[in-house]
C-alpha cells in the first residue's frame, strides 16, 4: 500500500469506528453523548497513530498482495492490534466513564470486541474495493 493509501484507510476506518464506538456506549446505557464522543475520539486519534505504526510492521512481516490474505491473517493482525491498543485505551475508558480498572478493562474489551468485527469486514471491503480501484485505473 502506498503512503496516501494508508491514510485514506486509516482516516475512513477511524471515522467508522468512531461512530461504531460512540453508538455502542450510548446503547450500553451512558447518557453523556459528549463524553462518550470524547472518549471515542481521543481513542480514535490513539488508534489511528497505533494503526500506522503496527500495521506498517505487519506487511513487514506478512508480505504480498493484501486481497489475497487468508481469515486467519486477517484475524492475527486484527487480534494482535487490538490487544496492543488496549494497553493504551483502558485508561482512557477509566477516565470518561468514571470506572475503576476492571470495569475500564472490561468496557473496553466489549468495544474491542465489536471493533474487531468492524476491523474485519471493513478491511475485507477496502482491500477488494483498493483492488478493484487500482485494476480499473491500470495500477497493477
Amino acid at each position: 500500500m502506498t503512503f496516501r493509501e494508508r491514510i485514506v484507510h486509516m482516516l475512513l476506518f477511524e471515522l467508522g469506528a468512531l461512530t461504531v464506538g460512540t453508538l455502542a456506549v450510548l446503547l450500553a446505557g451512558y447518557d453523556d453523548t459528549a463524553s462518550a464522543a470524547a472518549m471515542n475520539i481521543i481513542m480514535s486519534l490513539t488508534a489511528m497513530l497505533w494503526n500506522f505504526a503496527f500495521n506498517w510492521g505487519f506487511d513487514k512481516i506478512f508480505t504480498g498482495r493484501r486481497e489475497t490474505r487468508s481469515w486467519g491473517v486477517r484475524l492475527l493482525q486484527t487480534l494482535a492490534f487490538e490487544g496492543g491498543l488496549l494497553l493504551f485505551t483502558v485508561p482512557v475508558v477509566a477516565y470518561f466513564l468514571q470506572l475503576g480498572w476492571w470495569a475500564a478493562l472490561l468496557a473496553d474489551l466489549g468495544l474491542s470486541l465489536l471493533i474487531v468485527v468492524y476491523s474485519l469486514a471493513f478491511n475485507w471491503i477496502f482491500d477488494h474495493a483498493r483492488a478493484r480501484y487500482r485494476r480499473v485505473r491500470g495500477l497493477d
